[in-house]
């Protein structure tokens, strides 16, 4: 009678910890923004060598891709993580904190590496699957526009490193360490910028009526853009207009010349992702026309709606619930209205993103802020179950 196979446990991870922990603060230590990471992608392809991967660099840029095939089976699976920081001076005052001012891991794409790199060195120690195992570690997630996600796929992705399904993960603070989430279908909104040039007429500040100020356009146009989601999208449609970046002027005692707003732009559904870019357009050259200045729009569509698979989705709930208990797992979570280019990966491929709780309360910093951390209690986790999701999908 043939012995029933094994899949990984988070236990099998714990005489890796350390190590993983030391990875981890080093690439936390050192960050690098979008196609900037040729330190972080060195050092992931000089593990995956040294663990017996075979390694690929330069794809999408600075990507690196580590392929493992064992046995003789003819599935194979992708998982992706992000390397890029962002441009944030850290507060944290951890030992390990970054060594680069202006630059932080502020979203955990250093625990994300760090998390698939311990399954890779579990993968080749232990070779318990049939098929073929591409890692993708991909640069410039944050970039928003041209995108890491994106430029690996133009370089050939999966193509040259094919997979029948593809997996991703993030880290969200407001959940405990281990805690996973998932959702069928839609899942994370589509995320588009917009830029607005305002054009006034500047002048001395004791003399307004001989000017068009277009702080006062801008300011304007800020309120008026609030409208458009409590006024024209349908309630039971997700959206969201921020206005992130408003600069003009330079002193007190002078009326600036030209003024500019830089907007964020999140929506789930082509037709209210075309109303947004609308309705700011009109609004924005109505508020200015009615000033006496003007106001031009650059709109730029960045990262599409992230659509999980229904089957890949489901087959990714029954591995982590092996893992981590039923109880710990949310099958069909809230949508989000945070942006991702995996989606990217899923219109080329059938697969699922995740997101693993990242702390509560005080220990659940928000992501984007320079007194976040990654927490360390996920990296076997992550690991595990990174490693779990190979052995089950590649299944002797």
């Amino acid at each position: 009678m043939s012995e029933a196979p094994r899949f990984a446990e988070v236990e099998d991870l714990d005489p890796a910890v350390e190590t993983l922990r030391e990875i981890r603060h080093h690439i936390h230590r050192h960050p690098e923004l979008a196609y900037e990471e040729v330190a972080t992608a060195a050092l992931v392809a000089e593990k995956l060598e040294q663990w017996g991967w075979t390694v690929t660099r330069g794809v999408g840029k600075t990507g690196v891709v580590g392929t493992l095939k064992v046995g003789d089976g003819n599935r194979s699976i992708g998982i992706r993580a992000d390397m890029d920081a962002l441009p944030i001076i850290e507060q944290t005052g951890l030992p390990y904190e970054s060594g680069t001012h202006g630059k932080m891991h502020a979203c955990g794409h250093d625990g994300h590496t760090t998390m698939l790199l311990g399954a890779a060195q579990h993968l080749a120690a232990t070779r318990r699957f049939s098929g073929t195992v591409h890692l993708y570690f991909q640069p410039a997630e944050e970039s928003g526009i041209d995108s890491g996600a994106k430029k690996m796929i133009e370089d050939g992705l999966f193509e040259r490193f094919p997979c029948d399904a593809v997996f991703g993960l993030h880290n969200h603070p407001g959940e405990e360490p281990g805690v996973m989430l998932f959702r069928k279908g839609p899942f994370m909104s589509a995320g588009d910028k917009a830029i607005i040039r305002i054009e006034g007429v500047g002048g001395h500040a004791a003399r307004p009526h001989l000017t068009v100020d277009p702080i006062v356009i801008a300011s304007s146009i800020v309120m008026s853009l609030q409208t458009i989601v409590a006024r024209n999208v349908d309630p039971s449609q997700p959206a969201v207009v921020t206005v992130g970046s408003m600069h003009a002027g330079t002193a007190s005692n002078v009326i600036a010349s030209t003024a500019q707003l830089e907007l964020s732009v999140r929506s789930f559904s082509p037709e209210v992702r075309a109303l947004l870019k609308k309705r700011i357009t009109e609004l924005a050259e109505g508020q200015a026309a009615s000033y006496g200045g003007k106001a031009s729009v650059e709109y730029i569509e960045g990262y599409p709606v992230v659509v999980n698979s229904d089957a890949e989705t489901e087959f990714a709930i029954e591995v982590a619930r092996e893992l981590v208990g039923a109880d710990k797992v949310v099958a069909q979570t809230d949508m989000l209205m945070g942006s991702e280019d995996f989606a990217f990966m899923l219109q080329q491929r059938p697969g699922t993103f995740l997101r693993i709780g990242n702390g509560a309360g005080e220990d659940g910093c928000m992501v984007h802020n320079p007194h976040y951390d990654f927490n360390d209690r996920n990296l076997p986790i992550g690991a595990a179950y990174w490693t779990r999701l190979v052995e089950r999908y590649l299944e002797r």
